[in-house]
């Protein structure tokens, strides 16, 4: 199915031109009725010629990619994406797989097929080029170029979008062929050299109590962002920094500052702060993180109630329930109120609130494996 659909919506444009040239003399009068055999075909269904450079056979040079939306919208973060990047044009399209009922499954269009550039950062108004799918890499479109995105999506200006997976057999095969290579500037270079120095520092003060400090730096990140926008100015992230008691120099914060305030308007999202102040769990932490959210709201809301997550949460195999230093139900209760603190209602669990517990939490968890293991036993996943 995959591969059928990296071709569909870009088809040769002469596939249904039935050809000058009778390939067959005898065609029956009928050709609807008559045999396969006999029928004049589409390239639906043989390799016919076109004049067209826009072939099957160019279209297979692609790179097949999944994704999922970095948004504060539950039901938005938990959309399921696979894309298509295509070599010949540069060009690029994107699918949603949406579930209907318990078993059936459909693909429908979301990024249209085109060739777009990067929208933020040092790459801003460059195209993008096999060179940027990688896993972590972040898409950005102007959601204005989308008119038929959900409209949750088209309340922010720019869709964001994270890579989870790549087709990495397909991206080196013709990353050899096209001899790309990524061109990293040096002021990338040097972005990333400052961030991973502020983030290895934060993880360091964060080692012992990241659960905490993480769901509530989220929550009053949240409660100050009053217009509900998510953008928020230097001062408000200063003050929650010193809130939090997370030192950062006067020189780092202003280096930070600079790369997260690129345009230059004095204000930046809340959740690229964190992000980029803290840094995240690996794609492959949080493809379970999510997998156990989408367990719990089985209504795709986007917020799960506490008594949901009561009822399903199981501690029974928690190391201190084993060697009977507490009981089922002391950590169940442990667990619940650390939630609570971090939810902005005290009656339900949105899917960021939940996502930060568990950045918190995967912060002092070195191996992957060991995270899994930890998320996915009281969850039964």
């Amino acid at each position: 199915m995959i591969d059928h659909l990296s071709r569909a919506v870009i088809s040769d444009p002469e596939q249904n031109l039935t050809s000058e040239k009778p390939e067959i003399s005898h065609i029956l009068p009928d050709s609807k009725l008559a045999p396969i055999r006999f029928r004049k075909r589409t390239l639906h269904e043989t390799k016919i010629r076109t004049q067209s450079t826009l072939t099957e056979n160019i279209l297979s040079h692609k790179v097949q990619f999944d994704g999922r939306i970095i948004s504060r919208n539950g039901h938005d973060a938990c959309r399921e994406l696979v894309g298509f990047f295509f070599t010949h044009d540069q060009s690029l399209t994107i699918y949603e797989y949406r579930q209907f009922g318990k078993n059936r499954t459909n693909v429908l269009p979301f990024i249209k097929k085109n060739v777009y550039c990067h929208q933020r950062g040092r790459r801003k108004g460059k195209q993008y080029r096999l060179a940027d799918l990688y896993v972590g890499a972040n898409l950005t479109f102007l959601s204005s170029d989308h008119p038929r995105l959900p409209e949750s999506v088209k309340e922010n200006t720019v869709l964001t979008l994270r890579i989870t997976n790549v087709d990495w057999r397909a991206l080196d095969s013709l990353k050899t062929d096209s001899e790309e290579h990524d061109d990293v500037t040096s002021e990338e270079a040097n972005d990333r050299k400052i961030l991973k120095a502020i983030q290895d520092l934060l993880k360091e003060q964060l080692r012992r109590r990241g659960v905490r400090i993480l769901t509530g730096l989220g929550k009053h990140l949240q409660q100050l962002d009053k217009e509900g926008n998510g953008l928020l100015d230097k001062a408000d992230f200063k003050q929650a920094l010193k809130l939090f008691r997370l030192e950062v120099s006067e020189n780092d914060f202003e280096s930070f500052w600079l790369i997260l305030n690129s345009s230059g308007n004095g204000r930046a999202d809340y959740g690229e702060f964190k992000r980029a102040i803290i840094g995240e769990m690996n794609e492959y932490r949080k493809s379970f993180v999510r997998k156990a959210f989408m367990k719990l709201d089985f209504n795709k809301t986007g917020s799960v109630s506490i008594i949901d997550i009561r009822k399903c949460y199981c501690a029974k195999m928690h190391p201190r329930v084993i060697s009977g230093h507490s009981t089922e139900e002391e950590i169940k209760s442990s667990f619940l109120e650390t939630l609570k603190d971090a939810c902005s209602k005290s009656d339900e669990v949105s899917y960021g609130e939940f996502e930060d517990y568990y950045e918190g939490l995967s912060i002092g968890i070195v191996d992957d494996e060991d995270f899994v293991n930890v998320l996915c036993t009281p969850w039964g996943i």
